[in-house]
C-alpha cells in the first residue's frame, strides 16, 4: 500500500520538475529572441540616468564635452544613415522588379490610399484635441521663452520644391544634396560697395542708412526674392521616384533585365546583413545619444511649466493615434490582433524613439516586419521605403496642434476656413518632411505661413521639440509598420497568383512541360 501511495507522489515531482525545466527553456528562448529589445530598453533608461547624473557635475559640461559624450551615438546615426541609400534603392528596385506591372500598380495604390487616410486622420485628431484642450490659453506669448530663429518660407515655393525634388536633374548629386527655394533679402549689406573708397561720403551715407533701418522699428518690411540653392542631405524623394520607375521597367524587360534584377537582389541581401551587424551596436549608441540630450537641456522644469499643456496635447494625440486609431484600422481590415503585430515591431519603435529618424530606423523596421511578423518581403521592399518617405502621421498631427497652439497664444481667431487650411497644409507638408531629426520644424513654417500666423513664433516650441520629435517619429514608424501589414493582407491574392506563375515557370524551365516539344522532333 505504501509503495502504491508513493508512486503518484514521485510521478508528480517528476512532472513538476519537467514543467520547471520547460518553463526555464521558454524563458531562455524568450530572452534570446528578445535580447536586442531588452538591451535597447535598458539603454534608454541607462541613458536617462547617466544624463541626469551628469547634469550635477561641477563645472557643468561645455559644448565640447557634450560632443565627446554624444560621439558613440553619432557613430550609430552615421552608420544607419550610411545604409539608407543602398537600402532604399536596392529594396525598391528589387521589390518592384519581382512584381508584375498590374500588381505593383494595385499595391502602390493601396499603400498611397492608406498613407493619405492615416495622415489626414492624424491631422483631424490633432485639431480636435488642440481645440478641445486649448493649451494656448495656459500661456501667452510673453510668458513663453523664445529660442532660435525662424526661417522665412513661402508656402507656394515649398509646394513646388516638393515636386521639384521628385525629379532630380543629377542622380549622383541627389545622393548627397537637393535643390530647394530660399528667400533671399533684396537689400543686404552686400549692396554697400566697400571697394569704392574714392567716394567716402557715399559709403558713410549708405552705412548709416543700413544701421538706421536695422534699428528703426517702423521701417518698411523686408522684401525677399526666391532663389534656388543646393543644400546638403540625401534627396530621398527623388531617389524613391527614380527607383520605383526603374524597378518597374527592368521587371518588364524579362530575361534582358534579369542581370540587373539579380544585382539589386544581391545588393539588398548584403545591405540587410550589414544592418544586422549595426543593429547590435545600437544599444551603446542609444545610451549616449539620450545621455547627451539630457545633459544639454538648459532648464527642463521651466520648459515643462511653460509649454507643458502643449506637450501634453501632442503626446495625447500621438498616443490615441498609435494605440487606438492605427490598431483599430488594422483589426477592421486584417481581423487579427493588432497588439501582437505591434509587439513584433517594438524593436524598431524603440530605435525610432532613440534616434528620432524614421529613415535611420528603416533597416530595422524592414527586418522586424519580415522576421517577426512574417510579411512578404516583396511587399516590405516596396511599401516600407515609400512609407518612410511620405507617411508622417506623427509629424502631421504635431504640425496641426502647433499651428493652432501658436494661434491661441497670439489670441488670433481660427475660423473654419483656417482650420481646413491647416489640415490640408499640414498633410501636404508632412509628406514633404524628410525622415531626419526635427525636419518637422522646417515644414511647420509652411503651415504657419498658409494661415497667416507669425512664423517667428515657431521658436516658442523649439525648447521641447527635440523631446516631442522622438515620439512623433515613433508614430511615423508605427504607421509604416501597420501599413505594410494592411497592404500585405489586401494584396495576398496577387501574391498567390505570382507564386503560382513563378512555380509554373520553374516547372517549364526544368523540362516538365516539354513532352510535346520532344516528340515533335
Amino acid at each position: 500500500m505504501s509503495t502504491a501511495s508513493e508512486l503518484p507522489t514521485d510521478y508528480d515531482q517528476t512532472s513538476k520538475f519537467s514543467d520547471e525545466e520547460s518553463c526555464g527553456q521558454k524563458a531562455k528562448r524568450f530572452f534570446r529572441k528578445n535580447l536586442l529589445l531588452v538591451l535597447l530598453i535598458l539603454a534608454m533608461f541607462l541613458g536617462i540616468g547617466m544624463g541626469a547624473g551628469l547634469r550635477y557635475v561641477q563645472p557643468p559640461f561645455n559644448s565640447r564635452q557634450i560632443m565627446y559624450l554624444r560621439f558613440p551615438g553619432d557613430l550609430l546615426m552615421q552608420m544607419l544613415k550610411m545604409l539608407i541609400l543602398p537600402l532604399i534603392v536596392s529594396s525598391l528596385i528589387s521589390g518592384l522588379a519581382a512584381l508584375d506591372t498590374r500588381s505593383s500598380g494595385r499595391i502602390g495604390l493601396r499603400a498611397v490610399v492608406y498613407y493619405m487616410t492615416t495622415t489626414l486622420a492624424a491631422v483631424i485628431l490633432g485639431i480636435i484635441l488642440v481645440v478641445a484642450i486649448r493649451p494656448g490659453d495656459y500661456g501667452r506669448k510673453d510668458n513663453i521663452e523664445r529660442s532660435g530663429e525662424a526661417k522665412n518660407v513661402n508656402p507656394a515655393d515649398a509646394m513646388l520644391d516638393l515636386v521639384r525634388v521628385m525629379f532630380p536633374d543629377n542622380l549622383i548629386q541627389a545622393c548627397f544634396s537637393r535643390t530647394v527655394t530660399e528667400q533671399i533679402p533684396v537689400n543686404q549689406t552686400d549692396d554697400v560697395n566697400l571697394t569704392s573708397v574714392a567716394n567716402m561720403s557715399v559709403f558713410v551715407e549708405q552705412t548709416s542708412d543700413l544701421i538706421q533701418n536695422a534699428t528703426n522699428k517702423t521701417a518698411a518690411p523686408q522684401e525677399f526674392e526666391p532663389k534656388l540653392v543646393t543644400v546638403d542631405g540625401i534627396n530621398i524623394m527623388g531617389l524613391v521616384v527614380f527607383s520605383i520607375f526603374f524597378g518597374i521597367i527592368i521587371g518588364r524587360m524579362g530575361e534582358k533585365g534579369r542581370p540587373l534584377v539579380e544585382l539589386f537582389d544581391s545588393l539588398n541581401i548584403a545591405t540587410m546583413k550589414l544592418i544586422s551587424l549595426v543593429i547590435w551596436y545600437s544599444p551603446i549608441g542609444v545610451t549616449f545619444l539620450i545621455a547627451a540630450k539630457v545633459v544639454e537641456m538648459e532648464d527642463p522644469e521651466a520648459v515643462i511649466q511653460q509649454i507643458g499643456m502643449y506637450a501634453l496635447t501632442v503626446l495625447s494625440g500621438l498616443a490615441i493615434h498609435g494605440l487606438i486609431v492605427l490598431p483599430l484600422l488594422y483589426f477592421v481590415i486584417v481581423r487579427k490582433n493588432p497588439f501582437k503585430y505591434l509587439y513584433g515591431i517594438i524593436q524598431a519603435l524603440v530605435t525610432a524613439l532613440a534616434t528620432s529618424s524614421s529613415s535611420a530606423t528603416l533597416p530595422l523596421t524592414m527586418q522586424c516586419l519580415e522576421e517577426n511578423n512574417g510579411i512578404d518581403p516583396r511587399i516590405i521592399k516596396f511599401v516600407a521605403p515609400v512609407g518612410a518617405t511620405i507617411n508622417m502621421d506623427g509629424t502631421a498631427l504635431y504640425e496641426a496642434v502647433a499651428a493652432i497652439f501658436i494661434g491661441q497664444i497670439n489670441q488670433m481667431s481660427m475660423d473654419v476656413g483656417k482650420v481646413i487650411t491647416v489640415s490640408i497644409t499640414a498633410t501636404a507638408a508632412a509628406i514633404g518632411a524628410a525622415g531626419v531629426p526635427q525636419a518637422g520644424l522646417v515644414t511647420m513654417v509652411i503651415v504657419l505661413s498658409a494661415v497667416g500666423l507669425p512664423t517667428d513664433d515657431v521658436t516658442l516650441i523649439l525648447a521641447i521639440d527635440w523631446f516631442l520629435d522622438r515620439f512623433r517619429t515613433m508614430i511615423n514608424v508605427l504607421g509604416d509598420g501597420f501599413g505594410c501589414g494592411i497592404v500585405a493582407h489586401l494584396s495576398r491574392g496577387e501574391m498567390a497568383k505570382m507564386d503560382t506563375a513563378s512555380e509554373m515557370e520553374k516547372d517549364m524551365s526544368n523540362g516538365h512541360h516539354n513532352d510535346g516539344y520532344e516528340t515533335g522532333f
